[in-house]
């Protein structure tokens, strides 16, 4: 008996066709999206390394500039040490001589030597001035040497510097800060966030001018100075040895417990006189007003405490502040905003590179 043959299935040769076209048009598509990536990836690097390289240029020209003010005030110096000399060593041969034949060449001499001198020293004034703006005490380099521009300027006879050193410190999300304050202080100290507050109290320092006084409180549940006997009294900022150890000191603290702003401004309040700008680091509301508690706060508490720090707040001083979010806490960028702008200070939520 004959095998019946099978017949041609047209319905199964176009169910093909269409699976072929539709994996065609889906890789055609890949094909397209990718490139467009690619090129936009291209032109990001680009834009990118444009930034960079005026950056750079900026860096070269002040390094540069920085260069001939120093050279400048070494010469100029030089000068003033020669005119001196010389204008003693004319004075005593006046001295010497017979007053009658040297009188009016001598007198001349002299007069002309003491205005060369006035000269010399308000140039000397001047370059000095300009040489001790910015980098005056201390110096700081972060990764490749660079400089930024923030709006912060570090000025005023008497400057305080007030860091969180709570221990939402120690990471940028609540589970991060669960998760670490429960491990060893080495651990603790190692945390990217508090070396991000750490290094930023190390550029602030650098920033005092020689002739100010300075004092560096860390604070969470109570506020006192980093240096040990020196709550209450300012420090001088001349030759930065004492900047240095208060920065070395504060490396030593190991965020924990909760914050307390108000205590923090009330120990503002106590310094005599009071600052002439306070830089305050620090990475959300507080969560404890002037007396400690446990249990956990809401927004609403949150913005209570604030407001009572916000009135132990010494009157007229600017407050730059320097902010660090945290997660969980929308209202602290804008409450600390208002309170820079409203005091004449300076606000900055920096990078995480910054600085």
């Amino acid at each position: 008996m004959a095998r019946r043959r099978r017949g041609f299935q047209q319905f199964s040769m176009s169910f093909l066709d269409c699976m072929s076209c539709g994996l065609g048009a889906v890789i055609l598509l890949f094909m397209v999206i990718n490139h467009s990536t690619e090129v936009r990836a291209t032109d990001t690097n680009r834009d990118v390394a444009d930034n960079v390289s005026t950056l750079e240029s900026e860096v070269l020209e002040k390094r540069q500039a920085r260069k001939q003010l120093a050279a400048a005030l070494e010469e100029t110096e030089r000068k003033l040490k020669a005119a001196k000399a010389q204008a003693a060593s004319l004075e005593v041969a006046v001295e010497d001589q017979d007053k009658d034949k040297v009188a009016d060449n001598s007198e001349d001499r002299i007069a002309s030597l003491q205005a060369e001198l006035k000269s010399l020293e308000s140039e000397v004034q001047e370059l000095s001035k300009q040489s001790d703006k910015g980098d005056a005490t201390r110096s700081f380099t972060g990764d490749g040497d660079r400089q930024y521009l923030t709006g912060l300027k570090v000025g005023g006879r008497r400057i305080l510097i007030l860091v969180d050193s709570s221990a939402s410190m120690l990471g940028g999300t609540i589970l991060d800060v669960i998760r670490r304050r429960n491990m060893d202080t080495a651990t603790k100290l190692r945390s990217a966030k508090w070396q991000r507050a750490l290094s930023t109290v190390d550029w602030i320092t650098t920033q005092v001018p020689v002739s100010s006084q300075f004092q560096l409180y860390a604070f969470n549940t109570e506020a006192k100075a980093v240096l040990s006997g020196t709550d209450g009294s300012w420090q001088s900022a001349a030759g930065g040895t004492k900047l240095t150890a208060a920065v070395q000191a504060l490396r030593k603290v190991v965020p924990a417990d909760g914050t307390s702003l108000v205590n923090a401004f009330s120990a503002a309040g106590r310094l005599n006189p009071t600052p002439d700008s306070i830089f305050l680091v620090i990475d959300s509301l507080p969560t404890q007003g002037s007396k400690t508690r446990s249990g956990k706060v809401d927004g609403n508490q949150r913005a209570k405490y604030y407001r009572e720090a916000l009135r132990a707040l010494p009157r007229g001083v600017p407050v730059n502040v320097i902010l660090f979010p945290m997660e969980g806490d929308p209202l602290a960028p804008s409450a600390y905003w208002q309170l820079a702008q409203g005091s004449g200070g300076s606000f900055l939520s920096p990078s995480d590179d910054w600085p």
